[in-house]
């Protein structure tokens, strides 16, 4: 069962892969997918380091 799973998994990322690479569409809808996610990363990683950056002042304050 394991064995047909990676087989298969195998055998669609070659396919995809194969797709894409012959497809401008499908070419262009996967480099604006990637785009689309770094941009949703980034904006996330942004937040993540804004909140770490309020609660490091916060706690400079309490210090104080």
């Amino acid at each position: 069962m394991e064995k047909m799973f990676c087989l298969g998994l195998l055998l669609g990322a070659v396919g995809g892969a194969l797709i894409v690479a012959n497809n401008y569409k499908a070419r262009s809808l996967v480099k604006k997918s990637q785009a689309e996610v770094m941009e949703k990363v980034n904006e996330m990683m942004d937040e993540k380091l804004g909140m770490e950056g309020g609660e490091q002042s916060t706690e400079k304050k309490q210090k104080k």
